[in-house]
């Protein structure tokens, strides 16, 4: 039986300012006025000095006239639409390259330094002290290091010359600017540091995308979930709270064609070095002890848990707790990494659309930013050649060349997370001379890292890593270091002695190509270019989809995948100390799966399953997606092209926009049958009958299920889950618990969660929605019951639990928005803040003032197509959204849309900072200009850049 709890603690609402109004004339004058006021407040609180409208100005890119850059070899045209968007025209490969760097320096400069800055372990040298145990984590994984070795061994001639022609263009920019010509930012830090950007280079590039890697790193955050869970739950516990994927109900990416071949040839050649389905459990689907998509590892015996299952009070437990706050902290690089997070990529055949060419939609979901992580720009050769080779447009980051999602005159591409396994954590056993591995003591590789503090004395750590590269993360923080003296280990384990260390193993810590991969990918002419380009992508893997102007559409997935014996299926951390938890190779490009022009017409990726348990033999991973919003997506696209529909390029922003909630759709009719005797519950319940289950804003009933769906998941599982996974400062009485598990005698401890909101359990994601949809089978079950708390009634079994979250959101919502329900919508729970990821989180209140943006009242939800997500353990507030929408027409470039998040700026005052953030609130898309007749008649601004 889950431990009895009682809450003793509520949640609490914010409240922010509203959007800006719409209009350009009126917006700079209210911009103009806000500015002045702001600025006196800073200057007069703030800091004692007064920064003026020219101050701010200084650093506003010029989009005019002609600017001289040395180091072009001809002109470049620099031509900017409405809303700022540049479209870069040259007559070599270097020249559009330097003038990308030089584009993106002049309206993002601040934001990349900032990055740099994370990946390689330099925060502290901008914001001092505070930023040193994250520069110890980030030095010790390395990533600028790796991003060397990448430049020194692995590129291409061509992509080295590229990344130097990129680093020109920014420190042409950079040349003669003190930090307050930059930006804002650099002007607020020089009140306290002396802080003065350094030249790029294009080992700070690559790096970026060592940083994208990490937070699409797969399932790490699930293995370190099932490990806390032991404290307080029992391995079939466990178990139901990592049900295997619906493979019948929610189909995978991957299920005709070339995989079937695919398949054929593993069978032939027995895909020898592959984890095969045997002894492991989750997604490969066969059960071994423990059972279940958890693999039964944690607390457990079984095949893969032996060596790290654990009992409360664990040291182990305590250690991944220590860890998962080191991780915690590191500043995200696109967005949060945790379940339910992923992207929305699905292309249509010509043969089911109006244009009679395929149609590809991507929509990345991904932490809200300010600005956008993304940075929209097209970069054209004037005469494509082999000296000039790129006519591609799209989305960029910012610190990079090349495009990474786009089009360019003859293939489109898009991107979701696949979610593959390439990371594992290891307990190892750790001695004065080094760490045990088959029975003797390698010593470590060790090196000393200096860390540089703005404001204060510098400070030396030094570096362990196995010699397979695996860096000890548990030398980062002092809980790391303790080990359990209870912790559960098999007879075979090593004695603990002072404590297991923890290393990770991950394949973005090994050389790679993936900067090759980009520029291959800007320049495919078709499928086959396509795909070997994809090859080269061995970092972060992603599901990327492909649609060409011939009529071809296709899938592939790409990336270092790594195999694992029959010991391991990479759930939970693994024993170092045993060579048969390592790696055994990685999987063969040509025998990852792929499809191409399928006979159904349409490809679609959402983070679901990439292929069916029984038909692979390579596990993957064990933490798919459970495919909500793939079959959502997969449903909607049926509905049109069936009895000869066609599908355009609107139905396809259309279905980008779908609010309907699949939760909603299993609940309601249930919710509708409680017997409730309060009027105020039941008129609350009415606003359920008729409802269609779509999200809207201002939708009264999508507010009440919402929070009555928020209610199940905490008292059926969030109240019984361990501390380390629940709310910060939510506390409850729980059973207290010794070694051999709860204490039998109704004692009890009060325990306070220690996560943050936007990363606590339950979250509300599609898992939990396969969760609570298995244990409807099962009424009576343990999960099902609560106990009393206050005058709300106890639970005894589901429907009696369905009546009490209905209850308790009743009078939740009567608290946050007031006790009549004809004021309630959807919009006023779930809002969307923008904040500036520097200075608008952590800098003075009044600076943040002039930073951060919003809210914005959103429709959509968690696990939805128009996945504005929310973490149902924290609040209603949004947490992740689509980070940017497009919709590629193969038939004609120009009448593609794409819209950002913000804008293309930023520069905090800019017209252009969050000027596409209202209309991509409402779901809009912008003209898409590619061909040059349309780029022109869409230009507002020209700047031309001469050698």
């Amino acid at each position: 039986m889950p431990p009895n709890t009682t809450a003793t603690t509520g949640d609490t609402a914010t409240t922010g300012a509203a959007p800006a109004k719409s209009g350009r004339k009126k917006g700079r004058k209210a911009r103009l006025i806000v500015l002045v006021l702001v600025l006196a407040v800073i200057g007069g609180i703030a800091f004692g000095a007064y920064w003026s409208i020219s101050t701010v100005r200084a650093s506003f890119p010029q989009t005019k006239g002609s600017i001289t850059l040395q180091g072009l070899s001809g002109p470049v045209d620099v031509k900017r639409d409405g809303n700022g968007i540049p479209q870069i025209y040259a007559s070599s490969d270097e020249d559009l390259f330097m003038a990308q760097g030089f584009v993106q320096a002049q309206d993002r400069f601040y934001e990349m330094d900032v990055r740099r800055h994370m990946t390689s372990g330099r925060l502290s040298e901008m914001f001092g002290k505070s930023q040193v145990k994250n520069d110890e984590f980030l030095r010790t994984l390395g990533w600028d290091r790796i991003a060397g070795q990448e430049y020194d061994t692995k590129l291409s001639a061509a992509t080295k010359k590229y990344l130097q022609a990129y680093a020109k263009g920014v420190n042409a920019y950079l040349q003669g600017k003190d930090g307050k010509d930059i930006s804002l930012e650099y002007a607020a830090l020089g009140f306290t540091n002396d802080y003065k950007p350094e030249k790029w280079t294009p080992v700070d590039s690559i790096s970026w995308l060592k940083a994208m890697a990490w937070d699409l790193r797969g399932n790490m955050q699930d293995e370190i979930d099932r490990a806390l869970m032991t404290s307080r739950l029992g391995p079939q516990q466990i178990q139901d709270l990592y049900p295997e994927y619906p493979y019948s109900r929610n189909k995978p990416i991957v299920q005709e064609g070339q995989y079937d071949e695919l398949t054929h040839s593993f069978q032939q050649s027995g895909a020898s070095g592959a984890s095969q389905n045997t002894g492991t459990t989750g997604a490969t689907g066969t059960s071994g002890t423990t059972g279940g998509a958890t693999g039964g590892s944690a607390g457990s015996t079984g095949t893969t848990g032996s060596s790290t299952s654990t009992t409360s009070g664990s040291s182990l437990t305590s250690q991944l707790a220590g860890l998962y706050n080191v991780l915690d902290d590191v500043p995200t690089a696109v967005g949060v990494n945790g379940q339910g997070i992923g992207s929305n990529s699905w292309v249509v055949s010509g043969k089911y659309t109006i244009t009679k060419k395929p149609l590809l939609a991507n929509d990345p979901h991904l932490s809200a930013s300010l600005p956008s992580v993304w940075y929209q720009m097209g970069l054209h050769c004037r005469s494509v050649s082999t000296t000039c080779q790129y006519d591609v447009t799209g989305y960029t980051f910012a610190g990079m060349p090349g495009v990474i999602i786009g089009h360019n005159a003859n293939i489109a591409w898009g991107m979701t997370n696949s979610g593959v396994d390439v990371t594992d954590l290891y307990l190892e056993k750790v001695s004065a001379n080094g760490y045990l591995y088959d029975g003797k003591i390698r010593p470590f590789k060790t090196r000393e890292e200096t860390i540089k503090v703005a404001g204060g004395a510098s400070k030396k750590i030094v570096v362990r890593q196995t010699k397979d590269g695996m860096p000890l993360l548990s030398d980062r923080d002092d809980e790391l270091v303790q080990v359990g003296k209870r912790a559960t280990v098999n007879t075979a384990a090593p004695d603990r002695g002072d404590g297991y260390g923890i290393a990770l193993r991950w394949t973005a810590l090994d050389p790679g190509t993936s900067m090759d991969a980009v520029f291959a990918l800007d320049k495919a002419a078709d499928w086959s270019d396509f795909r070997q380009a994809a090859a080269l992508f061995d970092v972060p893997s992603q599901n990327l989809v492909y649609a060409d102007t011939d009529n071809h559409i296709g899938y592939t997935l790409p990336g270092r995948i790594p195999t694992r014996s029959s010991a391991d299926d990479g759930s939970i951390p693994a024993p170092g100390w045993d060579s048969k938890y390592r790696w055994t190779g990685f999987i063969k490009q040509k025998e990852l799966p792929y499809e191409y022009n399928p006979k159904r017409g349409y490809i679609v990726t959402a983070n679901q399953a990439v292929v069916d348990k029984d038909k692979y033999p390579y596990t993957l991973t064990t933490d798919w997606g459970y495919g909500a919003r793939s079959q959502r997506i997969t449903d909607l696209i049926e509905s049109k092209i069936k009895d000869g529909g066609k599908i355009s390029t609107d139905d396809m922003r259309q279905m980008q926009l779908d609010n309907s909630s699949e939760i909603a759709k299993l609940l309601v009719p249930k919710l509708l049958k409680i017997n409730l005797d309060d009027k105020n519950v039941r008129d609350a319940q009415k606003l359920l009958e008729g409802w269609d289950y779509t999200q809207e804003s201002d939708s009264a009933a999508a507010a009440y299920f919402n929070a009555v769906w928020r209610n199940i998941l905490k008292l059926a599982f969030g109240n019984k889950l361990p501390k380390e996974l629940r709310v910060q400062g939510q506390c409850l009485w729980v059973d207290k618990i010794d070694s051999t598990g709860p204490v039998d005698d109704d004692t009890k401890v009060r325990e306070c969660g220690e996560r943050d909101a936007d990363q606590a359990q339950p979250d509300g994601g599609d898992r939990w929605f396969e969760v609570v949809r298995t244990l409807m089978e099962k009424p009576d079950s343990d999960w099902w019951k609560t106990p009393k708390s206050g005058t709300r009634p106890p639970a005894n079994n589901m429907d009696q639990l369905f009546r009490r979250a209905m209850i308790d959101a009743r009078w939740e919502l009567t608290a946050k928005l007031g006790k009549d329900i004809d004021t309630w919508s959807w919009g006023r729970l779930h809002r969307l803040f923008l904040k500036n990821q520097t200075l608008g989180t952590d800098g003075p209140k009044a600076l943040q003032y002039v930073l951060n943006r919003g809210p914005w009242k959103l429709s959509g939800g968690e696990a939805t197509v128009n996945a504005t997500g929310w973490n149902a353990a924290g609040g209603y507030n949004v947490v992740w959204v689509p980070s940017m929408r497009m919709v590629v027409n193969l038939a004609d470039f120009d009448k593609s849309r794409w819209i950002n998040l913000t804008g293309a700026s930023g520069h905090a005052f800019s017209a252009h900072y969050t000027d596409q953030t209202s209309l991509w609130a409402k779901g809009e898309l912008l003209p898409w200009s590619f061909s040059a007749k349309a780029v022109d008649d869409s230009t507002s601004d020209t700047l031309v850049l001469k050698p």
